[in-house]
């Protein structure tokens, strides 16, 4: 049964955060941990971690040193909708999170996008409005089984090692 759920999960940036990684609404492990991408089948970590070649954390406190060391900002680009579970091809009712805030506040080199959801509503509502093109990541989702862990990395650090070389 779909549900309208409220984003519960605040923006994690700070003014030093130079890449802005969207999903598209956090799952219900990641709204009950309070903190993204908390389902442990979802490989963002995994894959984040590889990328910067560093351990993969493991509890919130772990996640938002990783983030700050690596001047990463993370947040979802549906702010509330209508959802079953924590299925994206469910969401009705979309209203958008107001991404201006961190794009004022931090240093942002580029935006990316954790996937086609992400990136469908991103390019329907934020972007007209920051003007701001995002890049599409490959979901790291457990429901994209046609990406393995090593083939995410791959294309996940070079997206993100070009944006770092410049």
């Amino acid at each position: 049964m779909k549900e309208h759920i409220l984003h519960p999960i605040p923006p994690f940036y700070d003014k030093e955060s130079k890449i802005l990684i969207l999903g598209s609404f956090p799952s219900v492990k990641s709204r009950d941990q309070m903190f993204f991408y908390g389902h442990p089948q979802n490989r963002f970590w995994k894959v984040i971690a590889s990328v910067f070649s560093d351990k993969e954390p493991e509890t919130v406190p772990e996640k938002k040193s990783f983030l700050r060391t690596h001047h990463i900002a993370l947040w979802d680009v549906i702010g509330s909708c209508d959802i079953e579970g924590s299925s994206d091809s469910s969401i009705e009712n979309v209203v958008v999170n107001d991404i201006s805030k961190i794009l004022k506040e931090a240093d942002i080199r580029c935006i990316f996008v954790n996937g086609k959801t992400a990136e469908k509503y991103y390019k329907r509502y934020i972007e007209p409005k920051t003007g701001k093109k995002a890049v599409c990541l490959p979901s790291t989702s457990p429901a994209n089984a046609a990406w393995s862990v090593d083939k995410l990395v791959l294309n996940w650090g070079r997206s993100i090692g070009s944006i770092l070389r410049t």
